[in-house]
């Protein structure tokens, strides 16, 4: 009887270490953690960590986009024994040193959002920013059918997604005939009350500029301030001489599509980035493979369906 108890508790005791083992903690690194943008990407990984059960997400960034920061925290996840990363690359050549030191700590590391694909990360989880790129530009033509002068605004000059954006939309513009105007693109750091001032300032600086185009939403995260630039131009707005087609589809910005202030939203799935990020994760410390490449796809909201996603938003 005494041996039969003491095996029930032998067994008992590996099945706890067996849990423990099995219990995981993974990071979600954002570009910026006041960037509202990335909130739905915590929103999907916590989501996603309490269904597994066995899966904690600890989300945390730099306080605003800073490469060198975002850099040090990876590092401090590392130096702490991380079970997996999941980073939104700001600056794809500073990260090269830092990805390389946990995969040598034998610490699955993989993007999203953001990628740095010469990397030593195991794969990306996010949207296709070139094609991301190419419908802005599609839905530029769509509202503005006659070729003429635009703008556009970039967060970082070195986060390959945005550059990837660029790269998209200047293939669509440029091969329609669109000539970009003298300073553009800005770079705005994801700073929103700086993007909206940027938009102002083109804006002014060509009274007869044709569009105004962001490869990020940035300056709808600052809606008074958006709000002020769109009510200097709204006449040339409902006149379909400047249409507004602005990135991602989150609360705010769906709202001030529905109030006028856009013309059509190209929006990310930051949510499921999150989700899918936990899995793969899941997937790699326990020795299997994932694809390399994870695309998400994109959403089209015009006046027409936008009640459909503020619903869905709530």
């Amino acid at each position: 009887m005494k041996s039969m108890l003491l095996a029930a508790v032998a067994v008992v005791s590996l099945m706890s270490v067996a849990h423990a083992a099995d219990a995981y903690k993974f990071a979600l690194i954002p570009k910026g953690m006041d960037n509202p943008y990335f909130d739905l990407s915590r929103d999907g990984c916590q989501a996603e960590a309490k269904k597994l059960g066995n899966v904690t997400c600890i989300y945390k960034g730099p306080a605003t986009h800073e490469p060198a920061t975002e850099v040090q925290i990876t590092q401090d996840f590392i130096t702490q024994g991380i079970d997996g990363i999941a980073i939104s690359v700001a600056d794809a050549d500073s990260v090269m040193k830092v990805i390389k030191q946990a995969r040598d700590a034998n610490i699955p590391v993989i993007t999203f959002d953001a990628d740095a694909d010469k990397s030593a990360r195991q794969a990306y989880v996010g949207t296709d920013n070139t094609e991301m790129g190419r419908e802005l530009g599609r839905q530029l033509i769509k509202a503005h059918p006659k070729a003429g002068t635009f703008a556009t605004q970039s967060g970082g000059p070195a986060a390959a997604n945005l550059n990837d954006r660029l790269k998209g939309l200047y293939e669509v513009l440029k091969g329609a005939g669109w000539t970009e105007v003298k300073g553009s693109p800005a770079f705005c750091n994801d700073d929103s009350a700086l993007a909206a001032q940027q938009l102002s300032d083109f804006a002014t600086a060509n009274p007869d500029i044709d569009a105004i185009i962001p490869i990020g939403g940035w300056a709808l995260f600052a809606p008074k301030a958006y709000k002020s630039f769109v009510d200097s131009n709204m006449d040339k707005m409902k006149a379909g001489k400047l249409p507004l087609v602005m990135p991602d589809t989150l609360p705010v910005e769906l709202q001030l599509l529905k109030d006028g202030y856009v013309s059509v939203l190209v929006g990310q799935r930051p949510y499921e980035m999150g989700e899918k990020a936990m899995n793969m994760l899941v997937a790699l410390k326990k020795g299997e493979k994932v694809p390399v490449m994870n695309a998400v796809g994109l959403d089209v909201v015009t006046k027409d369906n936008v009640d459909k996603f503020l619903s869905a938003a709530k």
